[in-house]
């Protein structure tokens, strides 16, 4: 596929061209607006001054603190003795503008993909082929449901699929996370817009709606970090202006991470809220069951949910170790995941692979671990120290025995080739592994460029974010010492804290005199972006999770009462008015100037004209949807055949969704047409698979874009054991083949090749060649006319 400069950029605009649907982006904020007024309002400053003033019998926050009304000034916050008129009108004005930077968002991506293909112009086929690799493929199943003829028969199809891969019949909705096509395709047919708008524009204005939802929720995640609205301003369009980093929705749409994303960015606001100091019982209640909510929705539209949830538990086990966090709290937030990842299991059919992973066996093993050591924060810095050192000792060896024998009992092999790439990634194991190396030999999964931090630091966002981390960072460190050397007199005053937070609600067990320097929902935010930031420098594609999260921490340097009164206390202009000005006026000139010097520069992105280009291909699937019979099996590279799928629905051998061993298996061996393999054991493995035609592509055969030892041809050599083409170093192990290479052998039309395959189609790009059933010696075989192009 490519792209190129349009012909005629003028042009009538489309009646179907609206902007993208707006309602979850105005739906989200009544529900969190109501906790992010009670949580900053009923929350302490987290200064080492007096937490609240008595005014009669009444508990009021100080002036200007991170307890007050945030929102009001500037942003900033509002002596209690303002009415409460205008502290509603602030309120209200904070939720309004993340309404308008969340549409922004969503208005941005949504112009930049309509701009990038000209993608109202495009004919149907072309609109499906820009779906490309694995999203192709996810499409499908939306397209597949809308043209069942009932909700019924299109559920039916997807639980007794037989066309995704031949010769099998799976369960879609147990092996993949794709509820949310369902539901969509369910509520198209349901609302009455089948006249007003298209199935596709549908699709696509959903996802760019959750954009919005996105940034919604790191609004409100900077808005309680820091006690001002100020702060969800600068998050959010931090958020847009680095969209190179923080987001690939407008090219791959339908990935399931852009699924996911928004869900846990709300998982992660309502986490903030419920560990705010001074919350009420009924706020708690709320935000746990938030918290749920939104993790069954991440776990159910993204495979990979596990892992990221397993980073969650290693930040609330962190938090708990170091007595950041009361012990009601991290027990509460185990049980919701174990809860959401319960549900997601039911809701998949019992999806062996989620009762296997490691987060899962992780909590259990933590929890398990924590209820038999009693005595864990006892005692002098030294013997906690080496009870906590023994303490995670116990718990990561009891999660390796928990998952090994729960895999064994369930047969659990899906996830193997996840752990066979971070082993070969680290060298912890063997570096000619197939599976593994497709992975290795992908930009996505190396370490993270240098160049992306040039970026944030070119938006200025990077610097703030280094010096909230350190500032953090630092006092992290003296909170966890001052926590792991405790008197016993300290140990009593926690208890009697826990226990008086418990029985009232109020409190809720928070972790007495750590609160005051570091509380619960600022140090949660604080590991979440050191874990998820150490993931990201390692993998590239995990930047995703981290890039939006660092939006909503980078403010707190800038907005948060907390570190400019300890500026003004060193230098000795500490005042309560000069901190709201500073508060006021910092956000304030930072927007300026990223609106000074990238305006211009947005306008000039949404504002360029490309369309799509891809003839090559459109004339493949084409001839495929005309000339080939309906349940014909295609076999070919991953890639291609996702969009075979779901341009043709025609049966594949093999696809993207790479989440099943015995697909795996069958991948690499459709694969040998790349291989130097004889036409015999090509031919074989090919009609082992149920194939009727294969489809070869000049750009895997004769591939350039990786080096010599990551080319498709190279992976398949090394696993073959033999020598890999052009000049430089083999392997000693390695042997030369004795057969040429299938792609190009083929081509010949040698005897040995036409016996067994004829070309049925080719252009510059493809050829295509039909599968032969062998023959007895001596008969005839037929010849198919090719078509040529």
């Amino acid at each position: 596929m490519g792209l190129r400069k349009r012909v005629k950029p003028q042009r009538q605009p489309q009646s179907h061209r609206a902007a993208p649907v707006s309602e979850p982006a105005g739906g989200r904020p009544s529900n969190a607006s109501g906790a992010v007024a009670a949580a900053a309002g009923g929350g302490p400053a987290r200064t080492g001054s007096s937490a609240v003033q008595q005014r009669g019998t009444r508990t009021f926050p100080p002036p200007g603190g991170a307890g007050d009304c945030p929102g009001v000034g500037c942003g900033s916050a509002v002596p209690s003795r303002w009415p409460c008129r205008l502290r509603s009108v602030s309120m209200a004005a904070g939720l309004m503008l993340a309404a308008v930077l969340a549409l922004a968002q969503a208005w941005c991506v949504n112009s930049i993909h309509e701009n990038l293909l000209w993608f109202s112009k495009l004919m149907e086929v072309e609109r499906e082929i820009s779906f490309r690799t694995e999203c192709g493929l996810y499409y499908s199943y939306y397209k597949q449901m809308l043209q069942a003829p009932t909700i019924g028969q299109g559920l039916w199809d997807l639980v007794h699929d037989n066309m995704t891969e031949s010769k099998r019949t799976i369960n879609l909705l147990q092996r993949m996370n794709i509820y949310q096509e369902v539901f969509l395709s369910v509520l198209y047919r349901v609302l009455p817009i089948e006249g007003y708008l298209e199935p596709i524009y549908f699709y696509i204005y959903t996802v760019f709606s959750l954009q919005a939802v996105y940034v919604i929720a790191l609004y409100l995640t900077a808005w309680l970090l820091s006690g001002t609205w100020l702060a969800g301003v600068l998050a959010a369009v931090w958020y847009i202006l680095n969209r190179v980093d923080t987001t690939r929705v407008e090219f791959t749409i339908s990935l399931r991470e852009n699924w996911s994303m928004p869900f846990l960015a709300l998982q992660v606001a309502a986490i903030t809220c419920y560990l705010r100091p001074q919350l009420s019982a009924l706020l708690k209640r709320v935000m746990v069951w938030l918290v749920f909510v939104t993790s069954v929705c991440f776990c159910l539209t993204w495979q990979f949910n596990q892992f990221i949830l397993l980073v969650q538990a290693l930040v609330l086990f962190s938090m708990d170790a170091l007595d950041l966090i009361s012990a009601r709290q991290v027990t509460t937030l185990y049980l919701v995941q174990v809860c959401s990842l319960l549900c997601v299991w039911l809701l998949q059919f019992c999806n062996s692979m989620i009762l296997g992973s490691l987060v899962l066996s992780f909590i259990m093993s933590a929890l398990f671990v924590k209820y038999y050591q009693p005595g864990l924060k006892s005692g002098g810095l030294l013997a906690r120290l080496a009870k906590l050192v023994l303490h995670t000792l116990l718990v990561l060896s009891l999660t390796g025995v928990i998952n090994y024998f729960t895999k064994k009992a369930l047969q659990v092999r899906s996830d193997e080739h996840i752990f066979k790439f971070i082993k070969s990634k680290f060298g912890l194991g063997p570096t000619r592994d197939f599976d593994a190396s497709l992975y290795l030999c992908e930009d996505a999964f190396g370490p993270l460029p240098m160049d992306t931090l040039e970026r944030l630091g070119g938006t200025l966002l990077l610097y703030p974010y280094v010096l909230t981390m350190g500032g953090l960072i630092a006092v992290l460190a003296v909170v966890a010492l001052r926590n792991l050397s405790g008197s016993k007199a300290k140990e009593a005053s926690v208890a009697e804290e826990e226990r008086k937070g418990g029985g009232g609600g109020g409190g809720g067990g928070e972790v007495a005199g750590a609160s005051a320097i570091l509380s619960p929902d600022l140090a949660y935010n604080l590991l979440h972006t050191l874990f998820f930031g150490l993931l990201a420098f390692s993998t590239m594609r995990m930047k995703y999770i981290w890039t939006g999260h660092m939006c909503a921490v980078a403010t707190y340097s800038v907005c948060a009462q907390e570190p400019l009164t300890l500026v003004l206390r060193l230098i000795r202009c500490h005042s309560k008015t000069m901190i709201r000005i500073i508060r006021c006026v910092v956000p304030l000139v930072l927007i300026g100037c990223l609106y000074v010097k990238f305006w211009p520069q947005i306008m000039k992105e949404v504002s360029e004209l490309r369309e799509f280009y891809d003839p090559d291909t459109v004339e493949l699937m084409n001839w495929i949807s005309s000339d080939t019979p309906q349940r014909a099996v295609f076999a070919g590279s991953m890639q291609l055949l996702a969009g075979i799928k779901l341009c043709t629905g025609r049966v594949l051998t093999n696809h993207p969704h790479y989440e099943d061993r015995d697909l795996r298996e069958r991948t690499k061996q459709v694969y040998q047409v790349y291989a130097q393999r004889s036409p015999e054991e090509v031919h074989r493995v090919l009609r082992a698979a149920g194939a009727d035609y294969v489809v070869l592509e000049d750009s895997v055969c004769y591939e350039r874009r990786h080096a010599r030892g990551c080319r498709l041809r190279d992976l398949l050599d090394l696993d073959n054991g033999h020598i890999m083409d052009g000049p430089g170093e083999n392997d000693p192990d390695l042997v030369p083949a004795s057969n040429p290479r299938f792609c190009e052998a083929v081509k010949t039309d040698s005897p040995v090749y036409s016996a067994l395959f004829t070309q049925a189609f080719r252009n510059k790009t493809f050829h295509v060649y039909r599968l032969k059933k062998k023959r007895k010696r001596g008969s005839k075989s037929s010849a198919e006319p090719t078509r040529t192009h």
